[in-house]
């Protein structure tokens, strides 16, 4: 007797669920995630598109799926919304989900502290050595990389943001923004949708709404993807030449001093990202390009000048061969 074709037989998933789910695994699979994994949901199609993928995938792995929501505080209904986004967590099966309300204050705009709170919350509530995943998608690759490149802070920024960058994993960069919210849709999924991304006050925002689109036009298309093709060729050639300076700064060090004459001989892109690593360790933040140019005029255009004044109090001065910093 013939048996119907789909008797038995689980319907396969719509396409943008199959997406998603795939890029997951895959993230999963590369990746040495431990036995637990959080997941942070705002509540938007990506987030929850992920929180969906994640827990489906987990499951075949025996992974332990947190969901972690954090509430900003900044619009009246968020703890509705961050409500609604816990729930969503429990229903799609994530094994423990908490809601972090946090304070958004400090220096910069508003994006910027927005962003330290909600990292500084997930970080502390993440579960010891998990990895938290983020639902950052290919738009918002090629949103970050334009910033940078607007901004002219240099290569690091233009690399955008990485796949894995303990404790964070951003499994979907190569997932388009249109397929997580197909993805919801097939799932019955109803995400939230932030007005902060309708408000062309913040300067992601317009780039979503008007640059990205004025490019693609006139270059007719493909520019989100060629622009997060860029960022991972870059972090690439990143990742050689910190391997490089690396190496370097090990050869330099003189206890918390450096030598100026083995660092006299490599090239000045090579020495500003030693002098980079090594007053990072030193406690000094907030370096721009300037700052690090300055610095190497240290070694590569040396006159007998003074202390150089850096972010912090710091001050960096050169004196019998040797690059020393004090704050």
């Amino acid at each position: 007797m013939a048996v119907p074709h789909d008797a038995g037989l689980t319907p396969a998933p719509h396409p943008a669920v199959s997406q998603v789910r795939a890029a997951v695994r895959r993230f999963l699979a590369t990746h040495d995630t431990g036995d637990t994994v959080a997941v942070a949901c705002s509540g938007g199609a990506d987030s929850l598109a992920l929180a969906a993928a994640t827990v489906h995938c987990a499951a075949a792995l025996g992974l332990a799926v947190h969901g972690l929501v954090v509430d900003h505080q900044l619009q009246p209904d968020s703890a509705v919304v961050s409500q609604a986004a816990a729930q969503a967590l429990r229903r799609l099966g994530a094994t423990a989900v908490r809601v972090l309300r946090t304070t958004v204050d400090g220096p910069g705009g508003p994006e910027a502290t927005a962003r330290r709170a909600r990292y500084a919350a997930l970080r502390e509530a993440a579960p010891a050595g998990a990895l938290v995943l983020l639902g950052h998608t290919l738009d918002d690759q090629a949103e970050t990389v334009l910033l940078g490149l607007g901004r002219g802070s240099g290569p690091r920024s233009v690399a955008g943001m990485r796949e894995l960058d303990p404790p964070w994993g951003r499994p979907l960069l190569g997932v388009r923004r249109a397929v997580t919210a197909a993805a919801c849709a097939a799932l019955d999924l109803a995400p939230w949708a932030d007005p902060h991304n309708a408000d062309p006050r913040f300067q992601r925002v317009r780039l979503r709404t008007e640059v990205l689109p004025l490019l693609e036009d006139v270059l007719a298309g493909g520019v989100a993807r060629a622009l997060a093709r860029t960022a991972e060729q870059l972090r690439e050639d990143l990742d050689v030449l910190d391997g490089q300076a690396g190496g370097l700064l090990a050869q330099a060090r003189r206890g918390a001093d450096l030598d100026v004459a083995a660092l006299g001989r490599a090239p000045a892109a090579l020495r500003r990202r030693v002098l980079r690593r090594w007053l990072l360790d030193a406690g000094v933040a907030e370096l721009t390009d300037a700052h690090l140019r300055a610095a190497d005029d240290l070694i590569g255009r040396w006159s007998g000048q003074g202390a150089l004044r850096l972010p912090g109090a710091f001050e960096l001065v050169r004196a019998q061969g040797r690059l020393h910093v004090s704050g």
